[in-house]
């Protein structure tokens, strides 16, 4: 019996971590056949070489990698070397259905090739605003795509305005929640012996670079927010920042805290192991959507900063957000630890590995037309 292949797309830690229950769902079933392709951030051995664990999760699944970027490739030079190394690939593998998630360049790079050869698209959790540049990758990825699978009603409204069929849009909410809900997640002590993590109590520091804006403000914001830690009574967990344009400076200022006690430094973390770190933290500090996403799943108090995740944010208890006003930004660290706060499930309730592999079984989603018709 021929098998469908289901050839999914990781570029990133982040991306990774949701699009691990569907290929996992999708591995179980005997008509479909899954493949990786990884690149991006997980080829890079500042952020920990992570297609190592790709290989560990799916021994029995085969994996295709490849470098799109050198050290200080700008973003459009990234774009364009995906395009052509993805070609490559292509036309090796020759996929029934291609899945990418998100709003990462990789993501918008395989989508064009996708388009132009009339490969069956799928995006995962497009129809979200943001702040940044990565609102218009997530758009622009969505008028490229076939078929989308979002994460809730808004999402879906916001692409039936970009002109999508409704046919062709499926709310199964954030795969990541199917992992979040697990009773199987390591426990905190396994999660800090792995890391080497000696603190008790503790806040994750999670910051990433907005492309959008000048690259003096990135500075004058860096300074602002670094200089409030370091002069907190709080320990942090850093993780690397993504590797879009600015991270440099991101990454000077963390450099300078590596002797500094109260600091544990980590290019990448496990998504599960994290996961752990997260629940149990005092609270998240930083722009990144985990702040607004993950976050509320667990009930933990975001402290975010900036404008990268304006539209993103759903009103409530958890969220603080703040201007880089380093005695606001102090203030509000060092507030006393609040007991949990009433959990969120705006993103999903942990069934969308579920609710994805039925729809693949349906024989219409496979008829979806190639040439796109907009409403």
């Amino acid at each position: 019996m021929y098998k469908k292949k289901i050839l999914f797309l990781t570029g990133t830690r982040a991306d990774y971590g949701k699009l691990k229950p569907l290929i996992n769902v999708v591995k179980l079933e005997k008509r479909f056949s899954p493949i990786i392709l990884a690149t991006g951030m997980h080829m890079l051995k500042k952020y920990g070489n992570t297609y190592i664990e790709i290989i560990k999760d799916f021994k029995n699944v085969k994996l295709y990698k490849f470098f799109n970027q050198k050290k200080n490739d700008s973003m459009d030079m990234v774009l364009s070397n995906t395009i052509k190394k993805f070609n490559f690939y292509l036309r090796k593998i020759k996929p029934d259905l291609v899945v990418v998630h998100g709003d990462r360049i990789e993501t918008l790079a395989v989508s064009i090739y996708c388009n132009l050869h009339n490969i069956l698209l799928v995006h995962v959790e497009g129809g979200e605003v943001s702040g940044t540049v990565d609102e218009c990758i997530r758009h622009a990825t969505t008028k490229l795509s076939h078929l989308h699978f979002v994460a809730n009603q808004k999402a879906k409204k916001i692409i039936r305005r970009l002109g999508e069929l409704e046919k062709n849009i499926y709310v199964i909410g954030s795969p990541e929640v199917d992992t979040m809900i697990k009773k199987d997640l390591p426990s905190l002590t396994e999660a800090k012996n792995r890391y080497d993590i000696n603190f008790n109590n503790y806040a994750i520091f999670l910051y990433h670079p907005v492309t959008t804006q000048k690259r003096i403000v990135t500075l004058r914001q860096c300074a602002i927010l670094f200089n409030a830690i370091k002069r907190s009574q709080k320990n942090f967990i850093i993780i690397y920042p993504n590797n879009d344009t600015f991270s440099d400076i991101i990454f000077s200022f963390i450099q300078k805290l590596r002797n500094n006690k109260k600091f544990k430094i980590l290019p990448t973390i496990r998504f599960e192991y994290y996961l752990t770190l997260l629940k149990n933290s005092e609270f998240i500090i930083g722009n990144s959507s985990s702040g607004v996403r993950e976050a509320q799943v667990y009930g933990v108090k975001a402290i975010n900063l900036g404008n990268r995740q304006n539209n993103r944010i759903i009103k409530n208890k958890l969220i603080k957000n703040l201007d880089f006003n380093k005695n606001d930004i102090l203030k509000e660290i060092n507030k006393p630890k609040n007991s949990r706060l009433k959990k969120s499930f705006n993103f999903g309730t942990g069934n969308s590995a579920n609710k994805f592999i039925k729809i693949l079984k349906m024989k219409k989603f496979w008829l979806t037309d190639r040439q796109k018709y907009f409403s």
